[in-house]
């Protein structure tokens, strides 16, 4: 008999499924009790015979969530994604998702919660809308996964609506805001870096791991190859392939960037030549005072932010924004956004014109006169 039914007690029946026999030739049976009226139960029995016969049906997992993701995040995640991206899975995961779903038995995860979830940490928490649509980006590849397998007959999260996205401004630094940040940067030992932030629109993590190989003197420009990752949870750091494929290119240098890069040079073979084998060779253009890689948050608190707050600048500007800043006062002068797309080894000029989309009304109007002396001889008003 490929199912049954079986009175358990007062409105309570248990159903069972024939599943077929196992390694061992031991019959299997899925179990599933039913509340209500014995017509309740046959209607459940009628339409899992009918999945089971279009090869649809699931056994629910009886894992919890958290054991799932724990399976899902070693088996798949891990060989999928980057070091750097794999961590923030986890980091999302752990801050965001288990707390309030992971003890619940993968089965019973249902869109409601989900989306009661994704409301909290809307309303609740205070969340940007970017941050929930990232957890329910991870969440639902995760799920995804569970259906592939056939743990689950659904993934939940297709279900549940999501903030809408939030259109941000770049912040950035005005050029006589970048010229008194830089006046201030020179009496810091990473002046060099800081302007090569300005000049080249680069990521934190791609100038802090250059070599000197990358930087060509005699052409004037420098080469992106890799990033300087470190690990979280005290892993570490290690060098990993730049963001995008496109994050790989070269960057001419202006004369300043060039002079500054040459001095730091000077003053760190001093260095090095006064330390002696104390002094660890990676080779890198911004270097700790024993040649290892420079961690972000000590560059930044003990470094960006005094020369911010010494050129009185916003106290919420971030090292990240010089590079926001180099593409915005680019934009604005007129340059095309191909080139600036290519300088900041942005996936596609799209990207660039989404995230710095505030900029295109000073574009169009510069296009409005340039169109109206060429068309008319005179400047639009």
């Amino acid at each position: 008999m490929a199912g049954q039914i079986i009175k358990r007690g007062e409105d309570t029946w248990l159903v069972r499924i024939f599943m077929g026999r196992d390694a061992k030739g031991r019959r299997s049976y899925f179990n599933k009790t039913i509340r209500g009226t014995k017509k309740d139960a046959q209607k459940w029995l009628t339409a899992a015979l009918r999945d089971k016969d279009l090869g649809v049906f699931v056994e629910p997992a009886t894992m919890s969530l958290d054991e799932y993701l724990n399976k899902w995040l070693e088996s798949v995640a891990k060989h999928r994604v980057r070091e750097r991206t794999f961590e923030g899975y986890e980091w999302l995961l752990e801050k965001y998702a288990r707390p309030t779903l992971g003890g619940k038995r993968l089965c019973d995860v249902q869109a409601i919660n989900i989306q009661s979830l994704y409301n909290n940490l809307s309303e609740k928490k205070k969340l940007s809308a970017k941050t929930v649509r990232l957890v329910h980006q991870v969440l639902s590849s995760a799920l995804g996964q569970a259906v592939k397998w056939k743990l689950i007959v659904q993934n939940p999260c297709t279900l549940c609506e999501l903030p809408r996205r939030q259109k941000k401004e770049m912040p950035c630094l005005t050029a006589e805001q970048v010229k008194s940040f830089l006046e201030k940067a020179k009496s810091d030992r990473w002046y060099a870096a800081f302007l090569m932030a300005v000049e080249t629109g680069m990521r934190p993590e791609e100038y802090l791991g250059l070599s000197w190989t990358d930087i060509d003197f005699e052409r004037g420009c420098v080469t992106v190859k890799r990033a300087l990752v470190w690990r979280k949870k005290g892993g570490g750091w290690k060098f990993d392939e730049p963001k995008t494929p496109k994050s790989r290119r070269s960057i001419p240098l202006g004369a300043a960037a060039l002079a500054a890069l040459k001095q730091h040079k000077r003053e760190q073979a001093e260095h090095i030549l006064k330390l002696g084998a104390t002094y660890q060779k990676y080779d890198l253009v911004f270097a700790s005072e024993l040649g290892t890689p420079l961690h972000w948050h000590n560059f930044r608190n003990h470094h960006f932010k005094k020369i911010v707050e010494s050129a009185e600048l916003p106290t919420t500007f971030r090292l990240y924004d010089l590079r926001h800043t180099c593409a915005t006062l680019l934009l604005m002068a007129g340059e095309n956004p191909k080139i600036v797309s290519e300088r900041l080894g942005h996936a596609s000029v799209v990207l660039t014109l989404d995230t710095y989309s505030h900029v295109l009304p000073n574009m169009q109007q510069s296009a409005t006169e340039k169109l109206e002396k060429l068309l008319h001889g005179t400047q639009a008003r």
